[in-house]
């Protein structure tokens, strides 16, 4: 078969595969680039070629990346303000997630900006209340805005730069692609809140996590921490030694709850006390500090309640929600609030949905237990074949705490990314693997974690369709369009001219990449701008601003990819919110480039 036809065909396929999301998007991505090579579009190595393309090992190294600033805090810390700054309301908080992400791509690219915005607005929308499907794709239709906010935002903007220059003499300022820029951000911004609820599904993926904003009130509420408990340890010197708790003198407020000896285990109440043993009492704060000092014990632990919350879960420690399963070793054991049993304490104990209260229990199948530690000791629990931990701490660390220890680390990180990406040091894809290895190099994120954090159906769909933008583009199958949409304008002038550009340039940027594209049209509109007699800047600008246009199908651009499982979108739901965007952006251009360069 023609490879221009059989581009043409297979183009035509996939787009109907991805239309009928009756089969994975990866799948179909094989499945395109296999047809290529069946079809004689490409050679095996052309179709295989995208797998190991530097866009794709770019967008990999980005959700690790991603996945430090999640794990460090930064991504909870930067919720935070965000949320504390813009509120819940969701026309403020799309109105300054877009304002962002639009800022970040014209430093670390719109891919950059989408992948480290990504957990931010994940996070943020879930505290909002909204369907993450609301906010992703405006996000990525900003940080395609965002490119055009500075010369370093987009290779397109380098090519567009360079070819006026050869031709010129002339090349397009630093902070030129702004003029044309800003608006362009402004009117992608007021279509999203304007028409993001007609035209964006409301849909959230039940794989996301859950919400754990306010999981300490929660938990302060189920388990009744109101009072909390003191933990006293008995001196070797002090005069409770070898006597019963009933038999000691003290304040009548100050009530026992369990002993537990030196070893570790529980004891009853009635035993004689032992140097070296823990009694856990409650009572107010000044009875139990009497008592203590009476008979020769030590407060080594004060009560967590609801009023000292910041010691329930902070940057080194924190709280998690167990249960018994059947058959657990645990069943059968007496626990009560205030022991310590593998560097947790345990703070209380529910059965049936209600709270035992301060007293010892024997543990039962179903039973539910709220244990405090350090985050080392809590996440350790994971590992604990005796009990099931309710939520992930590590998951609720993430979104409760706030740059935690690594943050110092994750944000170095995120600095050098940043300044091989903006200074132009190196590629985008050694930028992104210097700033994934250092992750692992300075323990933000361990190796199993790294692999972990790769959406991998992302990569297989970047990968698997490179093969069908180079088949178009070197079949020839991207010139015959453009001729023919060239011929289409004849002596429309400069207006038609610009109309047309536009269009060619989006509709190709849907198949093929934004680079691809340009290359291919520029030279086009190059020469078309001289048979026209229209100056070359304004259809220039014109190009640059089109090659950013790619909104209609996840498979346009890296970042539309990158939201589509958080948002939880389907091939066809990016069209009708993509489509209002373009059309604004058309009219924008029209009305902008012109006045600010004009045609002669």
């Amino acid at each position: 078969m023609d490879p221009m036809v059989a581009s043409f065909v297979v183009l035509g396929g996939a787009i109907v595969l991805f239309a009928w999301n009756r089969l994975p998007v990866g799948v179909v991505a094989i499945l395109t680039a296999l047809a290529l090579w069946l079809t004689g579009a490409v050679d095996l190595d052309t179709a295989l070629s995208g797998f190991g393309d530097p866009i794709v090992i770019f967008i990999a190294t980005l959700f690790v990346v991603s996945e430090g600033l999640e794990q460090s805090g930064i991504t909870a810390w930067a919720g935070q303000v965000l949320t504390a700054k813009a509120g819940t309301a969701r026309t403020r908080l799309l109105v300054a997630l877009m304002a962002l992400g639009a800022v970040m791509a014209a430093v670390v690219t719109p891919n950059g900006a989408a992948a480290a915005l990504l957990p931010v607005a994940v996070l943020a929308a879930r505290q909002a209340k909204e369907s993450t499907s609301q906010m992703l794709m405006p996000l990525a239709f900003a940080a395609s805005g965002g490119a055009l906010l500075a010369l370093s935002g987009s290779t397109v903007n380098v090519i567009v730069s360079d070819t006026l220059k050869a031709s010129t003499g002339e090349p397009f300022g630093f902070f030129e692609f702004a003029i044309v820029g800003v608006p362009l951000v402004a009117v992608t911004v007021l279509v999203a809140v304007g028409g993001g609820r007609f035209l964006l599904p409301r849909r959230t993926p039940s794989s996301l996590p859950s919400d754990f904003s306010g999981h300490v009130d929660a938990l302060v509420d189920h388990y009744q921490l109101d009072h909390g408990f003191f933990r006293l340890r008995v001196d070797a010197a002090g005069k409770a030694v070898g006597r019963r708790w009933s038999a000691l003198a003290g304040p009548d407020d100050v009530h026992a709850i369990g002993l537990q000896r030196a070893d570790g285990e529980p004891a009853p109440l009635e035993q004689p006390l032992a140097a070296g043993d823990v009694l856990v009492v409650t009572g107010a704060v000044e009875s139990v500090s009497a008592a203590a000092a009476d008979h020769g014990m030590t407060v080594v632990r004060t009560p967590l309640t609801r009023a000292t919350r910041t010691e329930l879960l902070n940057k080194e420690v924190g709280v998690a929600e167990l249960v018994v399963p059947p058959r657990s070793e645990a069943i059968g054991r007496t626990f009560f609030p205030g022991i310590v049993r593998d560097d947790v304490t345990v703070l209380g104990i529910n059965r049936l949905g209600k709270d035992r209260g301060a007293r010892p229990t024997t543990l039962a199948e179903g039973d539910m237990l709220l244990v405090h530690g350090t985050w080392p000791a809590v996440e350790a629990l994971a590992h604990d074949q005796e009990v099931l931990l309710v939520d992930s701490p590590a998951l609720v660390r993430r979104q409760t705490v706030a740059l935690g220890p690594k943050a110092p680390r994750a944000l170095a990180v995120l600095v050098v990314t940043i300044v091989l990406l903006a200074g132009g040091l190196t590629t985008p894809a050694v930028a992104g693997l210097v700033g994934a290895v250092l992750m692992v190099l300075t323990g933000v994120v361990n190796p199993q974690e790294a692999y972990r954090a790769v959406s991998w159906q992302t990569v297989v769909l970047v990968g698997g369709l490179i093969p069908l933008s180079v088949a178009i583009q070197t079949s020839g199958a991207a010139e015959v369009v453009a001729d023919a949409m060239i011929r289409l304008v004849g002596d429309g002038g400069g207006y038609a001219l610009l109309a047309a550009l536009f269009v060619l340039t989006a509709t190709l940027g849907q198949v093929v990449s934004n680079t691809a594209t340009v290359l291919i049209v520029t030279p086009i509109a190059v020469a078309a701008a001289a048979e026209t007699g229209v100056a070359l800047a304004p259809v220039l600008m014109l190009v640059a601003v089109a090659g950013a246009a790619s909104f209609l199908t996840p498979i346009a651009t890296p970042a539309n990819m990158l939201v589509m499982g958080p948002g939880g979108y389907r091939f066809g739901d990016y069209w009708k919110l993509g489509l209002a965007t373009m059309v604004a952006w058309l009219a924008v251009a029209l009305l902008v480039v012109p006045l600010v360069w004009p045609f002669d």
